[in-house]
């Protein structure tokens, strides 16, 4: 399912609302980092069971049922991408978090 809604991120044809949803949903998906490592007890899982879900349901949502078979069917011949610049992102994202806690400890 995310890697029909990689194909609908990059046609034409889908609405923009529904593009950015699911370009964000299917880069997570795909991306070899996740935003909170599944070695994290509980919360490590709850992503990957909370927030690729709701990203794929949304993004079917905001498709039109037509296309959204088109892009299904063009899906069972294409292999799964790997998302480089979304595994960029949740790094950026880390060193973000790494440096407002660093700060937060060193102000005190």
């Amino acid at each position: 399912m995310a890697l029909a809604l990689w194909i609908a991120a990059r046609d034409p044809r889908t609405p923009f609302a529904a593009k950015l949803v699911a370009l964000a949903t299917s880069a997570y998906a795909f991306s070899p980092i996740d935003l909170i490592p599944d070695f994290i007890p509980v919360l490590g899982l709850l992503d990957d069971l909370l927030l690729v879900p709701a990203g794929l349901w949304l993004a079917i949502k905001l498709i039109p049922p037509a296309l959204m078979d088109e892009f299904r069917a063009a899906a069972e011949t294409q292999n799964r991408p790997i998302s480089r610049a979304a595994a960029a992102i949740v790094v950026v994202l880390w060193i973000v978090a790494a440096t407002v806690l660093v700060r937060a400890i060193a102000a005190q």
